[in-house]
């Protein structure tokens, strides 16, 4: 019995490693992200780049490039395809995720408004952040819009719930 329950305990440690992963393996790069774009032996080409507002990087030689709602993987792939049309042969480039964009939280805690992302970050980890919640908080009823999210549905949450960059976490408010 204990080696069942043994199991079970690893199994759902397991599941949930390989969910947080695949979150993170799904983060689309938008607005406000800074990257480090690395063309290998093109130092000038090479840099820090901040999507803009409208989620396009300005790059040397290729000009904007569309970034929004692409993975780094889709993302180096465009770069590598814009440079291979009469620039550079066989180009290898890199993209790494040097400053997240914001996550943002409002209702029902004492400090609302746009804070850094941080690697890892819960819903109860964002309020503390934000300085905990007011007296009038309901902490059972929660919601997310993520960032990613075209329809900016507002989906019930958990505070154990992971935080992503561009999230807006709504707090409600209690009536008693």
């Amino acid at each position: 019995m204990l080696r069942l329950i043994a199991l079970l305990a690893l199994l759902i440690q397991f599941s949930t490693v390989t969910a947080l992963v695949g979150a993170e393996a799904l983060y689309t790069l938008g607005s406000g992200d800074k990257l480090k774009i690395t063309v290998y032996g093109q130092k000038e080409l090479s840099g820090e780049f901040e999507v803009n507002g409208v989620g396009v990087v300005s790059m040397p030689l290729i000009g904007d490039v569309a970034v929004n709602g692409q993975t780094q993987k889709q993302a180096e792939d465009n770069i590598i395809r814009l440079l291979e049309d009469g620039y550079l042969k066989h180009p290898k480039v890199s993209i790494e995720v040097q400053n997240y964009r914001p996550f943002y939280i409002i209702g029902e805690v004492k400090k609302p408004g746009n804070y850094p992302y941080v690697n890892g970050m819960t819903i109860l980890n964002a309020v503390a952040i934000a300085s905990g919640f007011t007296y009038r908080a309901n902490e059972k009823q929660i919601l997310i819009i993520r960032g990613n999210d075209p329809d900016k549905t507002q989906q019930p949450t958990t505070p154990a719930a992971r935080v992503l960059p561009g999230d807006i976490i709504k707090i409600q408010e209690r009536f008693f």
